[in-house]
């Protein structure tokens, strides 16, 4: 539901609509939390970023996430990064007049210019999931061109 909630309203304070009141107690009903006020850093997660001439390294930290609950994508130099975590508590013998469950579903995208889709590489450990992704191989040949 925090999807629905545009980032930082409280904080822009540029265009008075006269609404600012009913925006509050929208952002505060949909909040997650007991302190209302959103933060990009409980929003998604961390990601490191590398390159060396060969490949760029990517760390994300997801920690209690398997890897099941994560889809990486690669398309046209853009690497997509989502997590899709269901929290399910199977109890049937308890009689459960009210029961909540969490979903959270967070997704990073990254634009590696010269990257390769051919060669990447993924591996989750410890809560960090480390990506190698290769460089293109840039045209290091040297021709000699006819003029007509």
């Amino acid at each position: 539901m925090a999807g629905l909630v545009p980032f930082n309203r409280k904080d822009t304070g540029l265009f008075d609509t006269g609404f600012g009141d009913v925006y509050n107690m929208l952002d505060d009903f949909f909040s997650d939390n007991l302190l209302p006020a959103r933060n990009l850093a409980r929003d998604t997660f961390k990601v490191d970023v590398q390159e060396n001439d060969n490949e760029y390294i990517i760390e994300a930290d997801l920690p209690g996430v398997k890897k099941e609950e994560i889809n990486l994508s690669f398309d046209h130099g853009r690497l997509g990064i989502s997590v899709k975590k269901e929290e399910k508590i199977d109890e049937e013998k308890k009689n459960y007049i009210h029961k909540e469950r969490r979903i959270t579903s967070m997704c990073r995208n990254l634009y590696l210019a010269d990257a390769s889709g051919d060669d990447i590489k993924a591996k989750l450990e410890e809560g960090v999931l480390k990506i190698n992704v290769a460089k293109k191989e840039q045209g290091k040949e040297e021709k000699k061109i006819d003029i007509e």
